[in-house]
């Protein structure tokens, strides 16, 4: 049976959450960082990902604390969340890695460069 691959915002999730505990605010600001600005969390969208998270035991509750008279938690990766992060992690490099084969297989035939023994040709698909 096949996994399947993990939405962006459960993986963005767990990425931030890879180095060091953190609340939603900073989970937040974590996002559009690992994002490069790209995804800008909305409080809701979290806290329902944050829940089905701790549901499916990828994350814990770390700490619980009352800061100007408001509950904060922080969350934190279990190990089964860390197993879940680096398989998706792996999944994701070796997909990266075989379409940068096929791109740099296709830029050689496009320079005309002899194309890898072994390898079907494309050089008619870009005639």
């Amino acid at each position: 049976m096949t996994e399947r691959s993990m939405q962006e915002p459960t993986l963005l999730l767990l990425t931030a959450l890879a180095d060091a505990p953190r609340h939603g605010y900073a989970l937040i600001q974590e996002i559009a960082a690992i994002s490069g600005g790209r995804v800008k969390m909305r409080t809701g969208t979290l806290y329902g990902a944050l829940d089905r998270l701790l549901q499916q035991g990828l994350i814990e509750v770390a700490a619980e604390e009352v800061v100007d008279g408001r509950a904060r938690r922080s969350y934190a990766l279990t190990s089964v969340g860390r197993e879940a992060l680096a398989s998706e992690a792996e999944r994701l490099r070796a997909v990266a890695t075989e379409a940068e084969r096929r791109l740099a297989n296709v830029l050689s035939v496009l320079q005309g460069k002899p194309e890898p023994e072994g390898k079907s040709t494309m050089r008619g698909f870009f005639a």
